[in-house]
């Protein structure tokens, strides 16, 4: 079950929810027949309950939404690209650990 705190982005809303953002946004990119995208799902719906008002967590799905990976480079999923200011800061692809996405999460805060 998928968190209500994160945020479903799309080519039309991610200049709104992403660049312009107040606080540093994690964004994965994936996509539905991806199963590192599956078993990562849980970790970033956790990372969106912990870090909740401290950044925001939202996910692209990259079949129904090309043209912002491409606009990033986004060439393997899941891809997790953090946010700041209107920048890509960082990048993990894989299905990474926690303990690699809290220092990327602590890097921006």
């Amino acid at each position: 079950m998928s968190s209500e705190k994160v945020i479903a982005f799309t080519d039309s809303t991610f200049d709104r929810e992403v660049l312009q953002s107040e606080i540093p946004v994690l964004v994965d990119f994936w996509a539905s027949w991806c199963a590192p995208c599956k078993a990562i799902a849980p970790l970033i719906d956790a990372l969106a309950e912990e870090y909740y008002g401290k950044i925001k967590v939202g996910k692209v799905n990259v079949d129904e939404n090309p043209s912002t990976p491409s606009l990033y480079g986004v060439r393997g999923i899941p891809t997790l690209i953090m946010f700041k200011g209107g920048a890509a800061v960082e990048q993990l692809v894989g299905a990474v650990p926690k303990s690699q996405l809290d220092a990327l999460i602590a890097k921006a805060l």
